[in-house]
């Protein structure tokens, strides 16, 4: 996930400054299964301080041990960790542990990319059995710039390594419309998902940032003057309680066709809110029915603000990865294809 791959460079960028070295472990291969998949990181710090996770808890001190030789020698390795008897989760890890730098001109293309919304790709070489080598490391690519993160480390050598190659997609965004006590709620838990939060208010009651904990942006508008930024990685939630401002949102997203459209009232609202569209949007598609929610959220009995919260931002999951809700226990074999 791109926002576990920003704390790590949040963190490498803090050590650099306080003359710390940094090393990065990836899970690269799995024999069997894991709690987590190949793709995940974590950054060991000179100074003991671990930033993110490969799995449950189990496997980073055992990482950290074994990161010390690469601090040392400054050379990558490949090591493998058996959970089939630690672990229970039937599997081996192999995890590339490699010195972790980041130059100025990194940091600066990183943050432009991230201003853009664009994906990046990390390749990450290595062979699947313990060993350390120069040619173990990786590269990641910003459009046409490739970086790399150790001196030792050169990718021109590795044509006889694996290749474990990973896509990281911008993090979703979640468009907030609506500034009361619920929207808080809202805006908070999915800040922890590491979702980009975007808060419109009213002009009449604006609010700031401060007001709605871990939101990326917070802007007052109204539906006639406000200027929808949307992209196929982008839900939208109405929690305006207004029904003539939820009509009016609802004809101005009409042509943009974000991801979801969550909206806060009665199944008699929506029925409602449906008839009016048809009326002043006269050849709106049916395919812009199909991604409205109303009422937004999963029947898993909510009451609360936090528990509606948590009742939204789990169909939000649910339409955006096109998974069928069900509970886990009833699945046969495995969970994630």
């Amino acid at each position: 996930m791109i926002h576990e791959f920003k704390s790590i460079i949040t963190q490498a960028i803090i050590n650099e400054r306080n003359g710390l070295k940094s090393v990065m472990a990836t899970v690269v291969f799995l024999e069997g299964s894991s709690y987590r998949k190949p793709g995940v990181r974590m950054l060991i710090s000179e100074n003991g301080i671990m930033t993110g996770a490969v799995s449950g808890g189990c496997v980073e001190n055992e990482i950290k041990r074994r990161a010390s030789t690469v601090f040392k020698d400054n050379i990558a390795k490949i090591i493998t960790y058996d959970g089939r008897y630690r672990l229970g989760c039937e599997g081996v890890l192999y995890i590339l542990i490699e010195p972790f730098r980041v130059s100025e001109a990194f940091i600066s293309e990183f943050e432009v990319h991230l201003n853009k919304r664009q994906s990046l790709l990390i390749e990450s070489y290595y062979k699947a059995s313990e060993s350390t080598n120069t040619a173990f490391g990786s590269v990641i690519v910003l459009d046409e710039n490739r970086f790399v993160f150790s001196d030792n480390f050169n990718s021109d050598n590795s044509d006889e390594n694996d290749v474990f190659s990973q896509v990281l997609q911008p993090p979703f965004r979640l468009l907030i419309i609506g500034g009361e006590h619920d929207s808080v709620k809202l805006c908070t838990m999915a800040s922890l998902l590491g979702w980009n939060v975007d808060v419109v208010t009213s002009i009449k009651d604006p609010k700031c940032r401060s007001d709605f904990p871990g939101s990326t942006s917070v802007s007052a508008a109204t539906p006639d003057t406000i200027d929808f930024s949307i992209d196929n990685e982008t839900a939208v939630v109405l929690m305006t309680h207004n029904y003539v401002k939820d009509l009016k949102y609802l004809i101005k997203l009409e042509p943009l066709k974000p991801k979801y459209i969550g909206i806060l009232g009665s199944s008699k609202r929506k029925a409602q809110l449906q008839n009016e569209l048809v009326h002043f949007v006269p050849d709106i598609s049916e395919s812009f029915f199909d991604i409205i929610f109303s009422p937004a959220g999963l029947h898993i009995g909510s009451i609360t603000p936090e528990e509606i919260a948590l009742s939204i931002l789990s169909e939000i999951l649910a339409v955006v990865r096109g998974t069928k809700v069900s509970h886990l226990k009833s699945i046969k074999g495995k969970i994630h294809t």
